[in-house]
């Protein structure tokens, strides 16, 4: 009995670990892949002058690939979603881990994976319908396709994420801890945010890297608020962003063509962009830890 429960911990060890060597050998192979279609792209137009030019015109007669202006949308649209989802997230999440009653936080959990079943197309179709032409109205704008409208999509985008990793988080800290607290007569708000966030820290900042991951990598739905043009970013006019710069031209982009390769390399430098921010988010972590 005790040589076939060793055996079956054995086989199930086996298979996690060559699922865990699968999932990290697609990861390289997408990295190599990626490396390999953008490096000749920047090698051949030049490291600066296609991270810093702000000029994109791949089709012109004298073609220019500028991605600067990509760059600083995929910024400002990510940090400006993450200013206003982030917030909203965190509080939402402490009320229904701690705070709401039980049928307040069924209804509301219920709605928030509701949310994040509403695929991407769906939040770009209510945007253009909705969000742009309420911002050309409020704001008296000529066209409300922008990167505030953008920001706004991507925040709502980003909330189900980081709710629900929250969620699970807080709810993983131990009850002795709040026990503990309260009874050396904290109030239970000072618990929560005094005890139980710090304890839940690291699920917090994987949800906030989950949101971060989806709003820097969204495409469909920013292409249908965001106006679609190559422009230096600003509120209230039409943006490109790094995701849509691929998706819009990859599909005539013809095969071997310095446009094509472009792309690619767009997509390396958004790779890129993702891997920063995970090992930026890791190490402040990390240093937190190490001075608790």
């Amino acid at each position: 009995m005790k040589n076939r429960r060793q055996l079956f911990e054995n086989i199930v060890h086996g298979v996690f670990l060559a699922l865990g060597l699968i999932t990290v050998g697609c990861v390289l192979l997408i990295t190599v892949y990626l490396v390999a279609s953008g490096i000749p792209a920047i090698r051949e137009i030049g490291l600066f002058e296609f991270l810093g030019g702000q000029t994109w015109a791949s089709t012109a007669a004298q073609p220019a690939y500028g991605i600067l202006p990509f760059i600083m949308t995929s910024i400002y649209g990510t940090a400006g979603a993450v200013l206003l989802g982030v917030p909203i997230g965190f509080f939402t999440a402490i009320y229904l881990a701690k705070l709401a009653p039980p049928t307040v936080k069924s209804s509301v959990s219920a709605a928030v994976s509701l949310l994040a079943g509403i695929p991407s197309v769906v939040y770009g179709l209510v945007g253009m319908l909705v969000l742009v032409p309420g911002i050309r109205i409020w704001f008296k704008v000529p066209d409300g396709a922008s990167l505030l409208a953008a920001i706004l999509v991507l925040a709502v985008m980003i909330l189900p994420s980081i709710i629900k990793v929250s969620i699970t988080a807080l709810e993983a800290v131990p009850k002795e801890y709040e026990d503990a607290s309260l009874a050396l007569g904290a109030t239970a708000v000072e618990t929560y945010f005094r005890i139980s966030v710090p304890t839940a820290r690291s699920g917090i900042a994987a949800a906030v890297a989950l949101g971060v991951g989806r709003a820097i990598g969204e495409t469909m739905a920013v292409m249908m608020v965001s106006g679609n043009v190559a422009n230096m970013p600003s509120l209230f006019q039409s943006v490109r962003f790094l995701t849509t710069a691929v998706s819009s031209e990859m599909a005539y982009a013809s095969e071997g063509s310095l446009q094509r390769q472009a792309l690619f390399s767009i997509a390396l430098v958004l790779f890129l962009f993702i891997m920063l921010i995970n090992a930026m988010l890791n190490l402040l972590l990390k240093q937190k830890a190490e001075r608790s």
